[in-house]
């Protein structure tokens, strides 16, 4: 499949750099480019844009505030982002705006390669997914069986999930207490997305954007500590070198 993307930058010379990377790569098709992110919020309205390059340091809105805003006004429907930029600080928090990966300056070819079929990975999943209605994944919430009845639960609402043999608890922002539904661990992770949860303990699954920091075996969520266990730490290991 081809990718529709754009590239935002302030820099000139950048777009330039980004844009021949992006001529070399077939399944790129590159529709523009904007050293404004204002002007790349008002062409989401006419283009149908699935995958941006976005610098972080920009002096009229940051690539941060950029994707905070993106997602709040397009929801699961707001295309992914791939930023850059010359400071390693920025990549958990660009984790926390679900962000495809991050590149930093200078950007070879190699890593840019790299990001690139990262996004073509995701976006061919996300193809083959979408006929499956069995999931009952709509849009940005999933149905779940609570005492009698199916409840729905937003996605973005989930901090983490604690498995208790034959159903869940489930941890949500602004509350004090937990949803119990009737559903196993394995069921729910099938029905979570993978760019969002990481499963970290037979028992634990986290919302990565709610995650405040890691060591090298726990996880922290507010004033939770989440043990990472053997069995899932290469994945963990994944996530963790990706992002830090």
């Amino acid at each position: 499949m081809s990718i529709n993307c754009i590239i935002v930058d302030d820099d000139e010379f950048a777009i330039a750099h980004l844009r021949v990377f992006i001529n070399q790569i077939p399944f790129l098709n590159l529709l523009t480019s904007y050293q404004s992110p204002s002007a790349a919020l008002t062409a989401m309205e006419t283009h149908d844009i699935q995958l941006i390059f976005m610098d972080i340091d920009m002096p009229e809105m940051s690539g941060m505030e950029f994707a905070r805003m993106l997602q709040a006004t397009h929801g699961t429907a707001a295309p992914r982002i791939i930023f850059i930029s010359g400071y390693e600080r920025y990549a958990l928090e660009g984790y926390k705006v679900n962000a495809l990966d991050y590149l930093l300056k200078p950007v070879t070819y190699e890593d840019f390669l790299k990001s690139a079929y990262k996004a073509k990975t995701h976006f061919d999943e996300k193809e083959k997914q979408a006929p499956h209605a069995e999931h009952y994944v709509i849009n940005e919430f999933i149905f779940l069986k609570v005492e009698y009845e199916m409840v729905r639960i937003y996605l973005k609402d989930i901090l983490y999930v604690e498995g208790l043999k034959d159903y869940v608890k489930i941890f949500l922002v602004g509350n004090s207490g937990y949803i119990k539904a009737l559903t196993t661990m394995k069921g729910l992770e099938e029905k979570l997305p993978t760019n969002g949860f990481i499963r970290v303990h037979r028992s634990f699954i986290v919302a990565v954007d709610k995650i405040d920091s890691i060591t090298k075996n726990t996880i922290k969520i507010g004033k939770i500590m989440i043990p990472v266990t053997e069995q899932f730490k290469d994945e963990f290991r994944k996530f963790a070198h990706q992002w830090l």
